[in-house]
Formats: structure tokens, sequence, C-alpha cells
């Protein structure tokens, strides 16, 4: 029962995600992911930060001991000098004070050398990670400006193609019923079209009839007496009358066959 509602949950859990990822605007979820890789740049490079501040920490760790190391020795000498030249003078207490100095600083000479030894290994650790973690923001930097580039890219692509999906929306609704109330662009085409065809052929009919002929016979006539009328004006304000094209050549006589008689 625990198995069969777990698997159940998982499959809420995904459907929701996938219905999310559907209607989720994908300009949002880009910046989303951009501000995510921003802030993880910036955790990183905090973190080098604090690892470079420990190395350099470390590197002055180290350069007290050396000096507090290259102290102690020249005390521990110098006591050990000091104590010959009491010996050299015979003065056994002084002797029995500076070598007992000589060996307190011995002591701390050796305290301190092995902290040096330890200060050069964590040094050195340091140093290493130190590196590292610059060699890191670095790359997490190139990388982090290629996304960003990228986001210009994918950004101009998802105009692009709101656009291209609002032009094939358009293109669709050419040919598909907006409302039942509302034709389709073929449909009012097809309509237009077969109107038109209807109103061609009736103008064809309507011109080879009788009625056209005699409509143009009455065109005609009426237009010879336009001319004769005005050629009558014409002649009562004295002006010749208006050129006419010249009449055509008679057709020359068929010839006579030779042999066949002439008219009696």
């Amino acid at each position: 029962m625990f198995k069969a509602l777990r698997r159940w949950w998982k499959y809420l859990g995904a459907k929701v995600n996938s219905v999310f990822n559907a209607k989720a605007d994908p300009k949002i979820q880009l910046e989303q992911a951009i501000a995510e890789a921003q802030d993880q740049h910036r955790r990183l490079r905090e973190q080098a930060a604090n690892v470079i501040a420990n190395q350099k920490q470390t590197e002055k760790r180290l350069e007290r001991a050396m000096d507090e190391l290259e102290k102690v020795s020249g005390n521990a000498k110098q006591a050990v000098l000091m104590a010959d030249e009491a010996a050299k003078k015979g003065d056994t207490a002084k002797v029995e004070e500076y070598t007992s100095a000589a060996e307190s600083f011995a002591s701390r000479l050796i305290a301190i050398e092995s902290e040096v030894e330890d200060l050069k290994q964590l040094a050195l650790q340091s140093s290493q990670a130190s590196d590292q973690a610059k060699a890191a923001v670095q790359q997490n930097s190139t990388a982090l400006q290629r996304k960003l580039a990228e986001r210009n890219k994918l950004l101009s692509q998802l105009d692009q193609a709101k656009m291209q999906e609002q032009v094939n929306k358009a293109m669709a609704s050419l040919s598909e019923t907006v409302g039942e109330d509302v034709p389709t662009f073929d449909e009012v085409r097809d309509k237009i079209e077969s109107r038109y065809a209807k109103a061609k052929g009736m103008s064809e009919l309507t011109e080879s009839s009788v009625e056209s002929r005699m409509l143009e016979v009455e065109q005609a006539a009426a237009n010879s007496e336009a001319q004769t009328r005005l050629a009558q004006i014409r002649a009562q304000l004295g002006l010749a009358p208006a050129a006419e094209a010249p009449a055509a050549e008679p057709a020359p006589a068929p010839e006579v066959a030779s042999g066949e008689a002439g008219p009696a």
C-alpha cells in the first residue's frame, strides 16, 4: 500500500511538473536560470576569496614563525657563547645560568622549527587550494559569459518563434472556420468566383441574343443620323465637308479569252 502511494505521489509530481513546464513562459524560465547561475558564481567567488584569505593568513603566520625561529636561534647561540665565556673565567654560577637559558632557547627552537615545518606544509596546501579556486572562478566566469551571450541568442529565437507562431495562426485562420456564423476565406472566395462566373456567362448570352443585335442596329442608325445632321451644319456654315476615306478602286475587268466572240 505504501509503495503504491509513493508511486502515485511521484506520478502526480511528474504530472504537475509537466503541466507547469508546458504553461510556463520560456523567457521567465531563462531569466531564472541566468539568475541562478549568477548566484552560483557569486557564491563560488566568496568561497574562493575565503580560500585565498586563508592562504594569505598562513603565509603571514609562516613569516612570523620564521622571524621567531631566527630570533630564538640567535638567542640560543648567544647563551652558549656567554656560558663558554663564564666557564673560561671560572664563574660556575654564570655558567649554569647561561647553560640553563641556552637549553630553554634550544627547546623553544625545536618547537618553532616543528611549527615552521607544519606551516610550510599548510602554506603549500593553501597555495594549491588558492590556485584551484582561482581557476574554478575563471572557468565559471567564462561559462557564465557564454550563458549570457547565449541568453541573447535564445531571446531572439524566442521572439522569432512567437512571431512565426502568430503568422502560422493567421494563415491557418484563413482556411479554418472562425465561428458558426463566420465563413472561411476559401468559402467566400468560392462564392465570389461562382457569382463572377455566372455573371460572365449571362453577359455572353446577352451579347449573342437578338435584342443585342437590335440595339447595335439602333445605335448604328443613330450614329448615321448624327453624321448627316453634322454635314448639314457644316453646309450652313459654308465649311468644306469632312474628308472622307478614298473610295476603293474598281477591280479591273477580266480579260477576254482569245477565240471568244465579243458582244454583238
